[in-house]
Formats: C-alpha cells, structure tokens, sequence
C-alpha cells in the first residue's frame, strides 16, 4: 500500500474545508464548550473597554462571527491563510488572508486575540510558533488578551495512562522539541486527509508564552470529549488566557 504524505497545513484545511462543519461536529462538545468561556471571557473584558478581536485561524468563521454577536464587539478581523475556508463566510467579512506567520507585516491593535482548535500545533518548527506569539503580543494592546487553546500532551483521559506515560518517559529522558509532533488525519470523500500537528505540556507552553514576552493569567482543563471543565490538567486540553508580561 502506497504511504500517504502529510499534506502542508494550508492544503490541507483547503481540502478538508467542503466537510469542516461535519468534522467540527464529531467534537462539537468540546468545541461549544470552549466558545462559551471564550464568549465570557471576552464579555469580562468588554467590561474593561475591550472593543477589537483579531482571530488568528478562523478557519470557517462560524465561531468567529458567533462570538462577536454574543459579546457585542463592532471591530474585528479574521485571519484565515486557507482560501477553501474562507469560501465558507459571507460576504464583506473583515480578513487577513495571511498565515500567522506572516503577522509580521501587519500593523495594528486589539484587545483580544484568540487562536483556537489548536490552531498553533499546526505552525513548525517550534522556534516559529513563539515568534507567532511574540507578533501576537505585539499586536495586543496593553491590557488585551489572548485566548489560546492546545492539544494536551499529558491528557489520560483522552490518550489513556499508558501513552501518556510513555510520553512523560520520553520526554524526561529523551527530551526533544519534536516529542509532541503528531500527524492529524481527517476521512473526507472516503479517503484521508493529513498534516502534521503538535501537541503539548504545560511546561512547553508556558515556556514558548515567556520567550515571547507573555505571562499565563489562567488556564482551564477542557474534556475534549465531553466539553466539562476539569480540575486536573491531565484530563483535558487546555485554554490559556494570556497577557502582556511586566
């Protein structure tokens, strides 16, 4: 049987964009759950003068427009680098049409930012997914937020002890920052669709947050089957609510 070759994560979101909202909904749980503390989130925030969002992967755009309806904001940007997902939006929706790599060459200001779905486990190497954040927390006003959520490495409860184990070994006494690359695999038309992914510890991310001038204000555990809030790290994946450091 022929091997597969991972598709560069642009094509890929292109070519699974046709059945995005049927595999939105094979995670709908988790994923309602994670919009409905974002929405709080941004209200709490809104209540301090937030008033601009940028979404950085906004893939369909649904959970985007969803959460501006519901928390009132009146500018906002979406930024989606996959024009197969951006044909699912209405028309005149304020975009980016870049990667997050690119933020680079962008020069503007929000009060909350969100890169949600493990949007960041899809940016390689990992020196590249800091510099995301370190243009992310360049484009954040000074007393904004970011909203990211991550793919747990550590998470029992979704991978089972035994891997995740396995994982904690690996990681101790084979440390490497490829140890949490993992290939994402979609079926669409009957066939599969991959790219490569990343998932990752605490440890890892609060260390790309620091190198990018970010400190962690919370984080929440989120079943990613079921959508309950957690008390323990190992039984979810994880929101992050970020901010300026200093």
């Amino acid at each position: 049987m022929e091997r597969q070759v991972p598709l560069e994560p642009v094509a890929a979101y292109d070519r699974i964009a046709p059945e995005f909202k049927r595999i939105s909904d094979d995670r709908r749980a988790y994923l309602d759950s994670i919009e409905r503390l974002v929405i709080a989130l941004v209200i709490e925030e809104s209540r301090r003068g937030a008033r601009t969002l940028l979404d950085v992967g906004a893939g369909d755009g649904t959970r985007s427009l969803r959460v501006v309806k519901a928390t009132g904001l009146k500018n906002f940007v979406l930024l989606e680098p996959s024009a197969g997902m951006r044909g699912n939006w209405p028309p005149n929706i304020p975009t980016w049409p870049i990667r997050a790599e690119e933020l680079w060459s962008k020069q503007d200001e929000f009060d909350v930012i969100t890169c949600l779905w493990n949007v960041l486990g899809h940016i390689h190497p990992a020196q590249t997914r800091v510099e995301v954040l370190r243009q992310c927390a360049r484009l954040l006003s000074p007393q904004g937020v970011i909203l990211i959520d991550v793919n747990h490495r550590y998470n029992a409860r979704h991978y089972g002890w035994l891997p995740t184990l396995l994982r904690m070994a690996r990681d101790r006494f084979l440390p490497g920052e490829q140890n949490g690359d993992v290939t994402a695999r979609w079926s669409v038309d009957g066939a599969t669709c991959s790219t490569k992914g990343h998932v990752f510890t605490d440890a890892e991310f609060r260390g790309m947050a620091n190198g990018a001038g970010l400190a962690v204000r919370k984080v929440v555990a989120v079943d990613y089957r079921t959508g309950e809030i957690r008390s323990s790290k190992s039984a979810g994946s994880l929101l992050y609510v970020l901010q300026r450091a200093g």
